[in-house]
């Protein structure tokens, strides 16, 4: 009998060494296949490998008797499908596929972006309500990678002293380890630059560029409570968070002409049709506009 330890420990390695997935997803997906675990009890690869959709369902309403929702539903069912496709190879079986089962009906909402205006503001507020100089100097600068480079938060936090000075451009490692180039723009640069003078602590190649008070590395948490304050001082939507700020670099750029291709290599997409979703976007800021501007829409 296969210990519980070893098949999550198989899991985790398929998923952060075989598929390259993200710390947070290898996280999510090895979670979800420990709570199948513990309600099968003792198991092994092959009586992993026999489980059928009505024990994902199963697994799923117990889930749902949890309180969960479509969205978390969902990812909890593509993270059990993915596991047991694994566990039939694991079993050495011939046609490794996940078990077929449909999984709840999510409504795509659009990601909300922030104006020009808006994604400044907030940086010189984050910048300003901090409770230590350099602090608020550090947390400019995040923010600015994020709306003027268009990275993640996670891809922001991920930088070390290596990658100093920065230049016109900057290699990122996004999602799968892919890469790709972003341009850095004379505010961003002079930004992190006066961060790094005004960094307490020192940052050598191997130390994380952004650092914590106590000279760790900045948590998104850190940054996402400093996001949420000067969101509260401006008067802002909870919509204004450090992500948006990445979703109105696209929005933007989109607006500016920026073709869905090159859209696509700066965002670090994997597919186009990840990208595509800001077409629709863009077209719902220009309706808002219209609606906000036409006398019409007014009266």
């Amino acid at each position: 009998m296969t210990s519980r330890a070893d098949i999550l420990e198989a899991w985790h390695h398929h998923l952060a060494e075989g598929r390259r997935r993200s710390p947070h997803t290898v996280r999510a997906y090895v979670a979800s296949a420990a709570r199948l675990l513990d309600r099968l009890g003792d198991t092994d690869w092959p009586a992993l490998a026999r489980l059928e959709g009505p024990a994902l369902r199963q697994q799923l309403a117990a889930r749902r008797a949890e309180g969960i929702g479509n969205v978390s539903a969902a990812r909890e069912l593509s993270a059990l499908k993915a596991f047991i496709a694994f566990a039939r190879d694991m079993a050495g079986l011939p046609d490794a596929v996940a078990p077929r089962l449909r999984g709840p009906r999510i409504k795509k909402g659009l990601p909300r972006p922030v104006t020009p205006d808006e994604a400044l503001n907030l940086a010189e507020t984050v910048d300003e309500d901090a409770n230590e100089g350099w602090i608020g100097t550090r947390d400019r600068a995040v923010l600015l990678l994020l709306y003027g480079a268009g990275l993640r938060i996670s891809e922001a936090l991920s930088l070390t002293g290596a990658d100093l000075p920065l230049s016109e451009t900057l290699i990122i490692t996004g999602k799968g380890r892919k890469q790709r180039v972003v341009p850095i723009l004379p505010v961003v640069h002079e930004a992190v630059a006066a961060y790094v003078e005004q960094c307490p602590w020192p940052i050598g190649r191997d130390d994380p560029l952004f650092r914590g008070a106590k000279g760790g590395l900045l948590s998104q948490g850190m940054v996402q409570k400093a996001v949420a304050r000067a969101r509260h001082l401006l008067g802002l939507p909870a919509t204004a968070t450090p992500h948006a700020l990445r979703h109105s670099f696209a929005t933007h750029l989109l607006g500016a002409g920026v073709d869905l291709r090159s859209l696509q290599e700066l965002l670090g997409h994997a597919s186009l049709g990840s990208t595509q979703i800001y077409t629709k976007v863009d077209a719902a800021t220009l309706l808002d506009t219209y609606r906000n501007a036409h006398p019409r829409e007014r009266e």
